[in-house]
Parts: C-alpha cells; structure tokens; sequence
C-alpha cells in the first residue's frame, strides 16, 4: 500500500486556497489521492490571512470526512521537509506591490497589467528569487517532490525554475481550462468532450484546432467568436476582438491576446478603469477584503461561490488534476508549462513553452507541435525573447539586460519609456529586489 501523501501550498493564504483545499478533499474522498497531511505556509506578513484561511480549509474537511490533516506554519522549511508534491501561490509584496505594477506603466501611458508587460515584469523581478530560494530549500529538504507551480507570471516563473534549479517543475495556468468550458458552454456538453490543441506561451496561448466528440469544429466555434462571444476572463476588460481579425486567424486567441490585438483600445479602456473604479488590483483588493470576511464565519465550511469572481476559477481542477495524474501514472493529456524539448521548432529547447503534454509518473511530455502558423510565430518570438531577458535580469540583477527585455515587449516597446517604467520599479521595488542593488 502506498504511503500518505504530503502536500506543501506555498502561499497558503490566499484567497484562493479553498478552491484546491476542495480539490483535494474531492480526490482523497475518491481513494485517488492518498492525502496525510496539507501545510499551508506563508510569511509573517500574511498570518493573519493564513489563520483565516486554514480555519476555513479545516472547517471543509471535517464537514467532507475526508482525512486530512492541515498544517498552518511560516516556517517553510519545516514545512517541506519529506514533502511529495510542492504547490505555489504567492505573491511577493503583497496586493499593494501589484497595484504599483498596474500603476507604473499607466504614467507612461502604457498598459499595466499584473503579468504582462511591464507590470509582468516587474512581478517577476520580484518573483523569481524567491522561487529559487524555495527550490534551494526543496533541494534539500525534499529533492524528490513536485513543484507546481500557479505563481504569476507563470511561464516566466517556471522557466526560471527549469533553467536554475534541479528541481522537477511544471507551470500551470487556468486559461487553457478555461477555454475550454467556453467552448464547453458553447455547445452544451460537459468538458470532457471537448479537446483543444493548445500553443504558445503562458498567457499568450492559441487554440489551433478544436475537437468536439472527436470532430474537428474550429471553423465552427471561430465563426461563432466572431459573432462576439469571445473567451474571457474576470481579470480582462470585456472588449471583444474584430471579427475580421478572428476569421484571418483561422485559430483562437486566449483572453489576454486583447491586450496584443487592441492594444490602444485596451490601454484606454486600462487609464479609463484606473480613474473611474482603480486598477484591477484595487478592486481585487476590496473582493478579497469581502473574501476573507466571509472566510471568518464559523459556520461557513464550503468554498463560498463568490471566488468565482476572483479570476481564479479552475485553478483547483488544473492543479488537483496535474498532482492526480503524476502520483497516479495516469497518461492523460493536460495543458501545462513546461521545457520545449523541440516541440515547437521555432523556440529554444530549453525555453517554457505553455502546451498539450501527456502526464505520467515522469511528470509532462509536450505533444509535437512543429511550426507555429506565420502570424503566430512572431509575436512568440519576441514574447518568448523578452521573457528570457527578464528571467537573466531577474537571477542577475543586470540593468541593460532588464532595459533590453522591456524595450522589446509589444506592449512597451519604446526604449525611453522603458528607461523610465524599469527606474520606477526598481525605485518603488528596492526592498523586494535584493539583486539590484550591486
């Protein structure tokens, strides 16, 4: 009989702990899951939340039967001793650094959003050292577990991982999921009949071919989004792409390709948002405020349906789905993050590429995907090139390597803004970004 499992969630309080606490309690109660033990860690700044959330997440299980024991500890290293499968969350500086990283780029004029652009780039100046601290520590303390990873950004943040740890990672995002509800929706089925090949890079994925039951329906589905009902999430303004657009793509854009394909649009509907309502990050901030009020109620033990609105919807099932499908040799097919290996041609091998991978015991194989389509290729290329920027100013603390990767991004692309938006952030972000300051 196998062992119980151990499960470390890093950055255990967050709004979104009770979405993967059910998804946990789900599988344990199944028999899939052999859950012992769940430490939820965070830092001092974030106990309080930690206290909350933990409270909630023991109130879920013993209503559910499901034996599981929860651990709440800001001591990490304690927490991933012999630990199986390591999952993160956590955002470095709190809600107000994202805020900041919504704001700086709005001064120049420029969209800021919390993951990409330049507002991405500043989250992951200060994601990325301490992701490589964690993973020292899981070197060490548990070099056989999993690290899967739903830190933003994403693919940058598990790129970083794969090229300066050893230890064994796989990104996840909710987007492709996502997708595929939508497109679930659409038809009126349950997901599970819906099947989308996916390429690209985290939070610039596409949709190449749809298959509903087997039967190939992109034409189908793209004529619809034309019509205007394109996929969405909480986090992006609703602003639909042309249908012109959509039908010269012949593919289907994920949600945050509004902020390539309507950039100016987008970076008005951004300054409009930021006067009248504040930033997405200011109104996150009060739902979670109206959150974690609700996560107090003693009798509350259920995830409350008001998460839904926070923007991580199907997070649990991603991450749940992906822990499920290593432990259990599945061989399914999952939308992760992980190394190119050569799967797509026009990428480095060693890069992260965001795809359709088959799931064993030896973690995510990508499903060949060869060349991109034209109109495809180069915005990866240069998406994909900032993206290896950022991640060596990040490790490095190298100035003209962080100038270089925002002067390239579309959504920058300006090299004076640049300069200014980088000294913005590394002013307004000394304190998380150590690496800087030789």
């Amino acid at each position: 009989m196998k062992k119980g499992i151990k499960i470390v969630t890093i950055g255990g309080g967050s709004s979104y702990t009770p979405e993967i606490v059910e998804g946990f309690i789900n599988r344990k109660l199944s028999g899939e899951l052999p859950i012992e033990d769940l430490y939820l860690v965070d830092i001092e700044e974030g106990k309080e939340k930690l206290e909350i959330v933990g409270s909630l997440a023991k109130r879920m299980i013993e209503k559910s039967g499901a034996d599981i024991k929860v651990h709440l500890t800001l001591d990490r290293r304690e927490a991933l001793k012999d630990a199986d499968f390591v999952t993160t969350q956590f955002r470095v500086g709190l809600m107000e650094a994202r805020i900041r990283d919504e704001k700086i780029p709005l001064r120049y004029n420029l969209i800021g959003q919390e993951t990409t652009g330049a507002g991405g780039f500043a989250k992951a100046q200060r994601t990325i050292p301490v992701i490589l601290d964690i993973c020292k520590d899981m070197e060490e303390l548990c070099p056989k577990a999993w690290l899967i990873n739903f830190t933003n950004p994403s693919g940058i943040v598990t790129e970083a991982v794969l090229k300066h740890s050893k230890i064994k990672a796989i990104g996840l995002c909710n987007v492709p999921i996502g997708m595929v509800n939508v497109i679930a929706e659409l038809y009126g089925v349950s997901a599970d009949r819906i099947y989308i090949e996916f390429a690209g890079l985290n939070h610039l994925v596409w949709g190449r071919n749809i298959y509903k039951d087997g039967i190939n329906v992109t034409q189908e589905v793209l004529e619809f989004i034309a019509k205007g009902k394109s996929p969405n999430m909480e986090n992006i303004p609703d602003i639909e792409l042309n249908k012109e657009l959509i039908e010269a793509l012949g593919v289907l854009p994920c949600p945050y390709h509004r902020y390539y394909y309507l950039s100016d649009t987008m970076l008005q509907k951004c300054l409009k948002d930021a006067e009248e309502k504040g930033t997405r990050g200011e109104v996150v901030r009060e739902l979670e405020e109206s959150l974690f009020e609700l996560y107090k109620d003693p009798n509350l033990n259920i995830k409350p349906p008001q998460l839904a609105k926070r923007g991580g919807a199907h997070y649990s099932e991603a991450a749940v789905n992906l822990i499920n499908s290593i432990y259990n040799d599945k061989k399914d097919i999952q939308y992760v993050n992980i190394r190119n290996n050569g799967a797509i041609l026009d990428l480095p091998e060693d890069v992260a590429i965001e795809c359709n991978c088959v799931i064993d015991k030896n973690g995510a194989h990508p499903i060949h995907i060869g060349h991109l389509e034209t109109s495809m290729r180069g915005l990866t290329q240069v998406v994909k090139a900032y993206e290896e920027l950022t991640i060596e100013a990040a490790v490095s603390g190298d100035y003209n390597q962080a100038l270089k990767a925002l002067t390239i991004h579309p959504l920058v692309n300006d090299s004076i803004k640049a300069k200014k938006v980088l000294d913005d952030i590394l002013e307004e972000n000394k304190e998380y970004l150590p690496q800087y300051k030789k």
